[in-house]
């Protein structure tokens, strides 16, 4: 499954939101990634972040829809009830850190479907370390 990448939400969000300051950069990105025919991997509550940040904008708000339920390149993983109780242990384990619930569950999320990659723009994958981010200040093949 190496030829996935998950999807974050602060990258879908730059992605659809031309008003981000890397919207440029993620379409740039994403468009290498097609080419060499990457896939997104995203979990519903990475769904509802992006969905949630676009309240405001019904167009946005149904294109990243119809990102979820019509793009053939991203593909929706479930979330167990197993993820969920490593997500906490990973939060308690690292109660210095300052990532989210929805951070810790990706990361669960990855591990578990031995994902290395994440397109993000958000710096707390690399406070976990062994992911190789996709983003604004990163090369696709860069880890930490």
């Amino acid at each position: 499954m190496n030829h996935w990448v998950f999807l974050d939400a602060s990258f879908w969000i730059a992605l659809r939101d031309k008003r981000e300051p890397a919207h440029s950069r993620a379409v740039m990105l994403t468009r290498q990634l097609l080419n060499m025919r990457q896939g997104f991997v995203y979990t519903s509550f990475i769904l509802a972040e992006t969905y949630a940040y676009f309240c405001r904008s019904i167009p946005i708000r149904l294109q990243v829809l119809d990102d979820a339920e019509k793009n053939p390149v991203m593909r929706w993983e479930p979330v167990l009830a197993e993820d969920e109780q490593e997500a906490r242990r990973l939060l308690r384990r690292y109660v210095d850190k300052s990532f989210s619930y929805c951070d810790a569950l990706s990361m669960v999320v990855m591990r578990r479907l031995g994902l290395e990659r994440v397109a993000t723009f958000d710096d707390h994958f690399r406070q976990i370390g062994g992911f190789g981010l996709i983003g604004p200040e990163t090369d696709y093949r860069q880890r930490y």
